[in-house]
């Protein structure tokens, strides 16, 4: 699958995002290695913290499906630059991607940007992190 095709089904979620406080609709499609595409948009809730981004919606559907081998993800809003994924989203994408998996980040007028897990968030916090601060 081409980029702009990964770059078209996350715009197709566009339309499905749960806005209603934030009137700012993200839309998110990631590859897995044996070519199938899990969407996602972001939901939101009264209570902010407890709102999911688009790109996680994609993953965790993914994950929850067996799914761990990942080829690329592309995320798209209707903003002016290519939108970047928030924080919290960044260090999932670092849970579940190789640092060298390409992301493409998209705009209103479908100008991508590629970029790697790896280049959006270095030195993330990591499993093994975990396994080497735990005390015996």
């Amino acid at each position: 699958m081409e980029k702009q095709q990964l770059v078209h089904s996350a715009q197709a979620m566009l339309s499905q995002a749960f806005v209603p406080y934030s009137k700012f609709p993200v839309g998110a499609a990631l590859l897995t290695k044996n070519g199938d595409v899990y969407q996602g948009c972001n939901i939101e809730n009264a209570s902010y913290p407890v709102t999911c981004c688009a790109e996680r919606v994609a993953i965790f559907k993914a994950i929850s499906e067996g799914e761990r081998d990942f080829n690329a993800l592309a995320v798209i809003a209707n903003t002016d630059r290519p939108v970047p994924p928030c924080g919290a989203c960044r260090q999932v994408m670092s849970e579940f991607f190789d640092p060298n998996m390409p992301v493409y980040i998209t705009n209103k007028d479908l100008e991508i940007k590629e970029t790697t897990v790896g280049e959006l968030l270095p030195f993330s916090f990591t499993p093994e992190d975990l396994e080497s601060g735990q005390s015996s």
